[in-house]
C-alpha cells in the first residue's frame, strides 16, 4: 500500500515536456522584452529633439516602452504560470494570448478593407520622414535601414526623394545632392570589389530603365504593408501555437 500511496502522490497529469518548453519560450520573450525596455528607455533619455520624429505616428521609443512592457507582463505570467503550475497565471496568459489574437485579426481584417486608407496613411507618413530626413540623425539611420531591408527607395517611386530639400530635383535647387538619393537607395552588387558610394548621385533626373541598373527605383510602401500583414499572420500564428500549447497541458488537468 505505501508503494501504491506514493506512485499516486509522484504522479501528475501534466507533461514536464510541455511544461518547461512553455517556460523556455516565455522565458526568452521575457529577455527580449527587457532588452526592448531598456532599448526605449535609452532612447528616451538621450532624445534631445523630437521635432523631425514628430512627423511619424508613434515616437519609436515610447512604442518600443510600451510593446517591452507589455511583453514582460505577459511572458511573466506564461514563465511563473507554467514553472509553478499556476492556473490563475496561465490562465491570465492565456487571456492575453486570446486578447492580442482578436486584436491583431481585427487589424488584419481592417487593413484590408481600409487598405487604400492605411496605403495613403502610410504614404503620407514616410513623405514626412523623407522631408526630415537630414533633420534627425535617428529618423535617417530609420529609413535608410528600411530601404536597405526591403531594398526600396522613397514612397512610391523613388523621385519621392525630391520632396526633401537637398536631393529637390528642381532647377532652382543650389543643393549639391540636386536630384540624387540616398546612398541606401543603391543596388550593391557583390561581384564588384570597390563600392560606388555616390552611385545615387543625379539618379532622379536619369530616365527609369537607366536608373534602375543603378538604384533601387520601387517605393518602400507597398513592400512595407505587405510585410505588416505578414507579420500580423505570423504573430496570430505563433498565438495559436501557445494557445494550443497551453489547452493540451491542462486537457487532462482535474483542476482547470
Amino acid at each position: 500500500m505505501g508503494r501504491t500511496r506514493t506512485s499516486d502522490e509522484d504522479y501528475s497529469f501534466v507533461s514536464p515536456v510541455v511544461k518547461y518548453l512553455l517556460f523556455l519560450f516565455n522565458f526568452i520573450f521575457w529577455i527580449i522584452s527587457l532588452v526592448l525596455v531598456s532599448i526605449g528607455v535609452y532612447a528616451r533619455m538621450m532624445k534631445h529633439t523630437e521635432a523631425a520624429l514628430a512627423c511619424l505616428s508613434v515616437d519609436p521609443a515610447i512604442m518600443l516602452l510600451v510593446v517591452g512592457i507589455l511583453m514582460f507582463i505577459i511572458t511573466f505570467c506564461g514563465c511563473v504560470g507554467s514553472l509553478r503550475e499556476n492556473i490563475c497565471l496561465l490562465q491570465t496568459f492565456c487571456i492575453s494570448l486570446t486578447v492580442i489574437f482578436l486584436i491583431q485579426l481585427t487589424a488584419g481584417i481592417l487593413g484590408f478593407v481600409f487598405s487604400d486608407k492605411a496605403r495613403n496613411k502610410v504614404t503620407e507618413m514616410i513623405n514626412n520622414a523623407i522631408v526630415h530626413y537630414r533633420d534627425d540623425l535617428d529618423l535617417q539611420n530609420l529609413i535608410d535601414y528600411g530601404q536597405k531591408e526591403f531594398d526600396c527607395c522613397g514612397a512610391v517611386t523613388y523621385t519621392d526623394w525630391s520632396e526633401n530639400i537637398y536631393f529637390n530635383c528642381t532647377e532652382h535647387s543650389p543643393s549639391r545632392e540636386r536630384c540624387s538619393v540616398p546612398f541606401s537607395c543603391c543596388r550593391i552588387f557583390k561581384d564588384k570589389e570597390v563600392i560606388n558610394t555616390m552611385c545615387g548621385q543625379g539618379m532622379q533626373a536619369e530616365e527609369y530603365d537607366v536608373a534602375r541598373e543603378h538604384i533601387h527605383t520601387d517605393g518602400c510602401i507597398d513592400k512595407l504593408v505587405g510585410m505588416l500583414l505578414s507579420q500580423i499572420l505570423i504573430n496570430q500564428i505563433k498565438d495559436q501555437i501557445e494557445l494550443q500549447n497551453y489547452n493540451f497541458q491542462h486537457r487532462n488537468d482535474p483542476w482547470r
